[in-house]
């Protein structure tokens, strides 16, 4: 018995331990230390800050509904903290089947506000349907546009100066063909409000 423990039981502890150092310890530190010398801002969760104060994370997309600024995503992400949803802490989706009586109220509702609000006109359907994770922090150029005469009235400016503003926050796909291109909604209405530096 005791050869078998000295045989068999002993290296096996000291690969755990071993193992548990090397992938538990040592390893995190590393890809730690170096992501904060190669990439802090994203290291540190691609943070916005205004005059001091984080405002937010260009990763994780927050609820706007004031004429004024663009509207993201929907979210499914609801939470009593966060009711209109985009909490971080409850990410999902609404789980609802393309058969769902309840999904196709909720979304034919949101038609009719993007329209109400907007005018008419097709409806981009990442305004009126909510991501896997609902968090979204971005929207296509197409709902951008869908929305830009609304934004322009509230905020007294001409369509073609927040157009402006949407191609500085609209990001193209890496290496030009992967993903699609998609601009940031709380950047973009941070640089509206001028708080973006």
């Amino acid at each position: 018995m005791i050869g078998f423990l000295r045989r068999v039981l002993r290296p096996a502890i000291a690969i755990l331990i071993a193992m548990t150092v090397i992938t538990g310890v040592a390893y995190p530190l590393v890809v730690t230390a170096v992501a904060q010398v190669v990439f802090p801002y994203q290291a540190n969760g691609s943070m916005i800050v205004v005059d001091g104060k984080t405002v937010g994370s260009s990763l994780i997309g927050q609820f706007f509904n004031e004429p004024q600024y663009f509207w993201g995503r929907p979210s499914a992400a609801t939470s009593s903290a966060a009711p209109n949803g985009y909490d971080a802490s409850n990410s999902a989706g609404s789980n609802l089947g393309p058969t769902s009586k309840a999904l196709i109220d909720t979304i034919a509702q949101r038609v009719d506000d993007m329209r109400k609000a907007n005018g008419g006109g097709p409806v981009p359907v990442d305004l009126v349907t909510s991501s896997a994770s609902g968090l979204d922090p971005s929207i296509s150029p197409a709902a951008a546009e869908y929305q830009v005469a609304r934004v322009a009235r509230a905020r007294g400016l001409t369509e073609d100066q927040v157009r402006t503003y949407v191609a500085r926050h609209t990001t193209q796909p890496l290496l030009g063909f992967l993903g699609e291109p998609q601009v940031n909604v709380l950047e973009l209405n941070l640089d509206l409000d001028g708080l973006l530096k």
